[in-house]
């Protein structure tokens, strides 16, 4: 959530970096006008609570007096009568101010690319030779199909376009790349979680997705519960409401789970393969920190997911999203894309974030300083990485000539110490 008091006292300074977002101003004037008028009852309110005070006073008085007070009784119940009324129009107005300011995305850092499309991402490093084939490369669903790992036609039988089955090998390899990236997650000082896969309206709300994409996820009808679009929202809300022991900072936590995503608005794009489903398998990072250990934070995330494509051998690079192309949270976003042959481009395989303070203030996560002071922790999140994007990497990369896929060397003690994926 943005910080209330920094859109009041910097007003022009807010519009002008969420404008690079697509923000229009009036939006920012009418988030104020509502704060004003609400900032404005609780002084009303305050004066008449005030004024009820010095009646109550004035009737007791009279009592002891043994004075009329009838006049002084009914002016008080006005009174009430008026704060109870302007309480429950102070509570309507506080809804509305926290709605209109829910709805606006996190500022920007200043080194973030400005742009309202995706175009426009700096281009930060690149690793790795693209691979060259003696033989027209084919697509990952086509060595996956004709391999019997990967069957996308009884996936929608089943379920429906965008599901799949993985099968003996497929797999096989899919568990052998989780298992590498949770292993190597952990020597860089992340800790496992097994977390919910179903979480509360609340914990959505906390971590951003709640009320603007709601359309984009998948919640139960007569629940109160939506399946995770990422375990990013378990694992930040494993601290909702919570002050953390400021030892404790950073906490690091990494999760495999499910992915569930409507992938709303992507009719027609990417509509075969592994690289928008429904339901996907990803390797999640967290991590709590106090303001100034953040941004080398993201820096050493980003290094640490680049790194797990570099023990795989695929080429890749690594990019910094555009203000209007990064998640609404964050504050600044790095890319990783793996090149993929078939398509012959690179394609996201993990995003880096850094949320500064936002989702710390939309889940009232906090810790105390120096001073004992609470103050919002900052909180990142990355992809270290996405297991279905992986496994489409690797078959396109490592394909050979007679429909074989060669394993990468890294995953071979995973996978029984196989070398290749041969048609059973």
């Amino acid at each position: 959530m943005i910080d209330l008091k920094l859109v009041r006292n910097e007003t022009d300074f807010v519009k002008e970096k969420l404008a690079t977002r697509g923000v229009e101003a009036a939006e920012i004037d009418e988030l104020l006008a509502v704060d004003q008028k609400r900032r404005d009852l609780i002084v009303k309110s305050e004066t008449m609570k005030a004024t009820r005070n010095q009646v109550s006073d004035e009737i007791s008085q009279l009592k002891r007096n043994k004075e009329d007070a009838s006049d002084k009784i009914n002016q008080m119940k006005q009174v009430s009568a008026d704060i109870k009324a302007m309480d429950e129009q102070l509570t309507e107005i506080a809804e509305e101010v926290h709605d209109k300011a829910s709805r606006l995305p996190n500022i920007p850092n200043d080194n973030v690319p400005v742009g309202l499309t995706e175009d426009g991402s700096v281009e930060l490093r690149k690793w790795g030779e693209i691979p060259s084939f003696d033989f027209k490369p084919k697509s990952h669903w086509e060595i996956g199909e004709a391999l019997g790992i990967l069957d996308f036609e009884r996936g929608a039988k089943v379920s429906g376009s965008r599901f799949l089955y993985y099968i003996g090998q497929g797999a096989r390899l899919e568990r052998a790349i989780y298992n590498f990236f949770l292993d190597e997650n952990e020597k860089a000082g992340f800790t496992e979680v097994l977390p919910p896969y179903m979480v509360n309206s609340a914990s959505m709300f906390g971590t951003g997705q709640f009320p603007k994409f709601t359309e984009d996820v998948y919640s139960l009808k007569e629940a109160d519960e939506t399946l995770i679009p990422t375990a990013e929202v378990p694992l930040v809300n494993y601290y909702r409401d919570d002050v953390i022991d400021t030892e404790k900072l950073p906490v690091k936590f990494t999760a495999l789970t499910p992915a569930f995503r409507s992938e709303a608005g992507s009719a027609g794009r990417d509509t075969r393969g592994l690289i928008r489903l429904h339901q996907f398998n990803k390797v999640e990072m967290v991590q709590f920190t106090k303001p100034e250990q953040s941004w080398d934070a993201l820096e050493k995330m980003t290094n640490h997911a680049e790194d797990l494509l570099k023990q795989l051998g695929l080429a890749h690079h690594v990019i910094t999203l555009t203000t209007s192309d990064m998640s609404f949270t964050a504050a600044m976003t790095h890319d990783l894309e793996v090149w993929l042959p078939f398509q012959d481009k690179y394609r996201e395989i993990s995003s880096c974030s850094n949320c500064t303070d936002f989702q710390a203030r939309r889940a009232h996560i906090q810790y105390r300083d120096e001073n004992g002071k609470l103050q919002y922790v900052h909180t990142l999140n990355g992809s270290g990485l996405a297991v279905g994007r992986t496994v489409a990497a690797i078959l396109e990369n490592y394909q050979n000539a007679d429909g074989t896929v060669n394993i990468p060397e890294v995953l071979q003690p995973y996978m029984g110490g196989q070398t290749k994926i041969v048609k059973e």
